[in-house]
Protein backbone atom coordinates (compact mmCIF):
# COMPACT_ATOMS: atom_id res chain seq x y z
CA UNK A 1 0.00 0.00 0.00
CA UNK A 2 1.21 3.26 -0.82
CA UNK A 3 1.08 5.11 2.34
CA UNK A 4 2.09 9.03 0.77
CA UNK A 5 -1.61 8.48 -1.34
CA UNK A 6 -3.11 8.12 2.14
CA UNK A 7 -1.79 11.40 3.33
CA UNK A 8 -1.81 13.26 0.23
CA UNK A 9 -6.12 12.31 0.41
CA UNK A 10 -6.18 13.65 3.97
CA UNK A 11 -4.10 16.82 3.02
CA UNK A 12 -6.47 16.90 0.16
CA UNK A 13 -9.60 17.03 2.45
CA UNK A 14 -7.97 19.76 4.68
CA UNK A 15 -7.67 22.11 1.89
CA UNK A 16 -11.25 21.85 0.60
CA UNK A 17 -12.39 22.23 4.71
CA UNK A 18 -10.36 25.02 4.70
CA UNK A 19 -12.20 26.94 1.76
CA UNK A 20 -15.60 25.86 3.52
CA UNK A 21 -15.83 23.52 0.80
CA UNK A 22 -17.82 19.83 0.91
CA UNK A 23 -17.16 17.99 -2.22
CA UNK A 24 -20.01 15.21 -0.95
CA UNK A 25 -19.04 12.67 -3.27
CA UNK A 26 -15.62 12.06 -2.47
CA UNK A 27 -14.90 8.63 -3.94
CA UNK A 28 -11.71 6.65 -5.89
CA UNK A 29 -13.30 7.58 -9.44
CA UNK A 30 -12.91 10.95 -8.68
CA UNK A 31 -9.55 11.11 -7.23
CA UNK A 32 -6.95 10.99 -9.79
CA UNK A 33 -2.89 11.31 -9.86
CA UNK A 34 -1.45 14.23 -11.19
CA UNK A 35 1.08 11.86 -13.01
CA UNK A 36 0.51 8.58 -14.85
CA UNK A 37 3.92 7.64 -14.40
CA UNK A 38 4.84 4.49 -12.88
CA UNK A 39 7.42 1.94 -12.50
CA UNK A 40 7.07 -1.82 -12.85
CA UNK A 41 7.73 -3.68 -9.62
CA UNK A 42 7.63 -7.62 -9.71
CA UNK A 43 4.92 -9.11 -7.62
CA UNK A 44 4.53 -12.53 -7.90
CA UNK A 45 0.54 -12.57 -6.71
CA UNK A 46 -0.24 -10.32 -9.43
CA UNK A 47 -1.31 -12.11 -12.60
CA UNK A 48 -0.27 -9.83 -15.33
CA UNK A 49 3.13 -11.34 -16.59
CA UNK A 50 5.61 -10.21 -19.05
CA UNK A 51 5.65 -11.60 -22.18
CA UNK A 52 9.31 -12.53 -22.01
CA UNK A 53 10.23 -14.27 -18.93
CA UNK A 54 7.06 -14.85 -17.38
CA UNK A 55 7.73 -12.92 -13.92
CA UNK A 56 4.23 -11.15 -12.28
CA UNK A 57 4.77 -7.49 -12.33
CA UNK A 58 2.35 -4.54 -10.19
CA UNK A 59 2.56 -0.84 -11.19
CA UNK A 60 3.33 1.85 -9.14
CA UNK A 61 3.03 5.65 -9.37
CA UNK A 62 6.06 7.83 -9.29
CA UNK A 63 4.64 10.60 -7.86
CA UNK A 64 1.68 10.39 -4.64
CA UNK A 65 0.07 13.86 -6.10
CA UNK A 66 -3.02 13.60 -6.27
CA UNK A 67 -6.32 15.75 -7.31
CA UNK A 68 -9.89 15.84 -7.11
CA UNK A 69 -12.57 16.37 -9.95
CA UNK A 70 -16.34 16.14 -10.16
CA UNK A 71 -17.49 19.44 -8.07
CA UNK A 72 -20.82 19.20 -9.37
CA UNK A 73 -22.37 18.37 -6.03
CA UNK A 74 -20.25 20.75 -3.98
CA UNK A 75 -21.38 22.79 -1.36
CA UNK A 76 -20.20 25.63 1.07
CA UNK A 77 -21.38 24.72 4.61
CA UNK A 78 -23.51 28.11 5.10
CA UNK A 79 -25.77 26.71 1.57
CA UNK A 80 -29.24 24.88 1.46
CA UNK A 81 -27.93 20.91 1.41
CA UNK A 82 -29.71 18.43 -0.78
CA UNK A 83 -31.03 15.32 1.20
CA UNK A 84 -29.28 12.66 -0.25
CA UNK A 85 -25.67 13.22 -0.73
CA UNK A 86 -22.36 10.63 -2.35
CA UNK A 87 -22.21 7.82 -4.08
CA UNK A 88 -23.62 5.13 -2.37
CA UNK A 89 -20.62 2.98 -0.62
CA UNK A 90 -19.01 5.90 0.27
CA UNK A 91 -22.04 7.39 1.96
CA UNK A 92 -21.82 8.08 5.72
CA UNK A 93 -24.64 7.24 8.27
CA UNK A 94 -26.12 10.27 9.03
CA UNK A 95 -26.81 10.66 5.68
CA UNK A 96 -28.64 7.62 5.40
CA UNK A 97 -30.59 8.12 8.59
CA UNK A 98 -31.39 11.52 7.45
CA UNK A 99 -29.98 13.36 10.10
CA UNK A 100 -28.59 16.30 8.12
CA UNK A 101 -24.84 16.34 7.27
CA UNK A 102 -21.84 18.46 7.10
CA UNK A 103 -17.92 18.14 6.65
CA UNK A 104 -17.73 14.79 8.56
CA UNK A 105 -19.79 13.19 5.66
CA UNK A 106 -16.18 14.20 3.78
CA UNK A 107 -14.13 12.62 6.47
CA UNK A 108 -16.44 9.18 6.43
CA UNK A 109 -16.13 9.01 2.54
CA UNK A 110 -12.29 9.02 2.74
CA UNK A 111 -12.36 6.52 5.74
CA UNK A 112 -14.23 4.12 3.54
CA UNK A 113 -11.32 4.68 0.58
CA UNK A 114 -8.52 4.39 2.88
CA UNK A 115 -10.18 0.80 3.70
CA UNK A 116 -10.55 0.24 0.08
CA UNK A 117 -6.72 1.11 -1.16
CA UNK A 118 -5.69 -1.18 1.80
CA UNK A 119 -7.85 -4.24 0.62
CA UNK A 120 -8.61 -3.40 -2.69
CA UNK A 121 -12.27 -3.51 -2.48
CA UNK A 122 -14.95 -1.40 -1.56
CA UNK A 123 -15.96 -1.81 2.23
CA UNK A 124 -19.54 -1.38 1.54
CA UNK A 125 -21.10 -3.35 -1.33
CA UNK A 126 -24.49 -2.73 -1.09
CA UNK A 127 -27.60 -0.85 -2.52
CA UNK A 128 -30.23 -0.32 -0.09
CA UNK A 129 -30.13 1.48 3.03
CA UNK A 130 -30.96 -1.14 5.70
CA UNK A 131 -28.56 -3.96 4.23
CA UNK A 132 -26.07 -0.67 4.36
CA UNK A 133 -26.50 0.33 7.82
CA UNK A 134 -26.52 -3.58 9.10
CA UNK A 135 -22.90 -4.12 7.03
CA UNK A 136 -21.88 -1.17 8.68
CA UNK A 137 -22.60 -2.82 12.30
CA UNK A 138 -20.99 -5.75 10.97
CA UNK A 139 -17.83 -3.74 10.43
CA UNK A 140 -17.81 -0.99 13.11
CA UNK A 141 -20.61 -2.20 15.86
CA UNK A 142 -23.84 -1.40 16.93
CA UNK A 143 -24.96 1.87 16.33
CA UNK A 144 -25.28 4.68 19.11
CA UNK A 145 -29.03 4.82 20.24
CA UNK A 146 -29.19 8.49 20.31
CA UNK A 147 -28.72 8.27 16.51
CA UNK A 148 -31.35 5.55 15.87
CA UNK A 149 -33.67 7.71 17.97
CA UNK A 150 -33.31 10.78 15.62
CA UNK A 151 -33.98 9.17 12.37
CA UNK A 152 -36.56 11.58 10.22
CA UNK A 153 -39.41 9.83 8.67
CA UNK A 154 -37.46 8.41 5.49
CA UNK A 155 -34.92 6.13 7.88
CA UNK A 156 -37.55 5.31 10.88
CA UNK A 157 -38.28 2.35 8.74
CA UNK A 158 -35.10 0.64 9.43
CA UNK A 159 -35.00 0.94 13.37
CA UNK A 160 -37.18 -1.08 15.78
CA UNK A 161 -37.49 -1.23 19.34
CA UNK A 162 -34.41 0.93 19.84
CA UNK A 163 -32.04 -1.23 17.05
CA UNK A 164 -31.99 -1.98 13.60
CA UNK A 165 -34.09 -3.83 11.98
CA UNK A 166 -32.22 -6.76 11.41
CA UNK A 167 -31.94 -9.14 10.09
CA UNK A 168 -35.90 -9.28 10.82
CA UNK A 169 -36.23 -6.34 7.82
CA UNK A 170 -33.72 -8.25 5.10
CA UNK A 171 -34.80 -8.25 2.24
CA UNK A 172 -33.58 -11.90 0.98
CA UNK A 173 -31.58 -14.46 2.99
CA UNK A 174 -28.94 -13.50 0.09
CA UNK A 175 -28.62 -9.89 1.67
CA UNK A 176 -28.32 -11.62 5.16
CA UNK A 177 -24.82 -13.90 3.84
CA UNK A 178 -23.75 -10.43 2.53
CA UNK A 179 -23.47 -8.99 5.88
CA UNK A 180 -22.62 -12.20 7.62
CA UNK A 181 -19.46 -12.84 5.32
CA UNK A 182 -17.60 -9.10 6.43
CA UNK A 183 -15.33 -8.61 9.13
CA UNK A 184 -14.42 -6.90 11.43
CA UNK A 185 -12.26 -3.61 10.69
CA UNK A 186 -9.92 -4.38 12.62
CA UNK A 187 -9.78 -7.57 11.28
CA UNK A 188 -9.64 -6.46 7.09
CA UNK A 189 -6.88 -4.41 7.90
CA UNK A 190 -4.43 -7.35 9.54
CA UNK A 191 -5.52 -9.24 6.72
CA UNK A 192 -3.88 -6.34 4.45
CA UNK A 193 -1.13 -4.86 6.23
CA UNK A 194 2.03 -6.40 7.81
CA UNK A 195 3.55 -3.07 9.38
CA UNK A 196 2.20 -0.44 11.45
CA UNK A 197 -1.45 -1.74 10.99
CA UNK A 198 -2.51 -0.56 14.54
CA UNK A 199 -1.57 3.24 13.71
CA UNK A 200 -3.76 2.05 10.71
CA UNK A 201 -6.61 0.87 12.42
CA UNK A 202 -6.94 3.45 15.28
CA UNK A 203 -6.87 6.25 12.35
CA UNK A 204 -9.61 4.71 10.65
CA UNK A 205 -11.66 4.08 13.29
CA UNK A 206 -11.44 7.74 13.71
CA UNK A 207 -12.54 8.35 10.61
CA UNK A 208 -15.27 5.81 11.06
CA UNK A 209 -17.35 7.05 14.05
CA UNK A 210 -20.39 6.72 13.36
CA UNK A 211 -21.62 10.14 15.09
CA UNK A 212 -20.49 13.15 13.25
CA UNK A 213 -19.89 15.47 16.03
CA UNK A 214 -17.10 12.92 17.29
CA UNK A 215 -15.34 12.08 13.92
CA UNK A 216 -11.88 13.23 13.29
CA UNK A 217 -11.48 16.31 11.58
CA UNK A 218 -9.48 16.73 8.44
CA UNK A 219 -6.46 17.99 10.65
CA UNK A 220 -7.20 16.20 13.36
CA UNK A 221 -6.67 12.89 11.45
CA UNK A 222 -3.60 14.72 9.55
CA UNK A 223 -2.05 14.61 13.07
CA UNK A 224 -2.62 11.22 13.91
CA UNK A 225 0.49 8.95 14.99
CA UNK A 226 -0.19 6.91 11.32
CA UNK A 227 1.18 9.72 9.73
CA UNK A 228 3.16 11.32 11.94
CA UNK A 229 5.45 8.20 13.48
CA UNK A 230 8.85 7.43 11.50
CA UNK A 231 7.03 4.57 9.16
CA UNK A 232 5.13 6.91 7.49
CA UNK A 233 8.35 9.12 6.47
CA UNK A 234 10.14 6.21 5.32
CA UNK A 235 7.60 5.67 2.55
Amino acid sequence: MCYSCLGSMTEMAVVMHDMRLIHTDLKPENILFVSSEYVKVPDYKFTSRSPKDGTCYKRLPKSSAIKVIDFGSTAYDHQEHNYIVSTRHYRAPEVILGLGWSYPCDIWSVGCILVELCSGEALFQTHENLEHLAMMERVLGPFPQHMLRRADRHAEKYVRRGRLDWPEGATSRESIKAVLKLHRLQNIVMQHVDHSAGDLIDLLQGLLRYDPSNRLTAPEALRHPFFTRDHFRRF
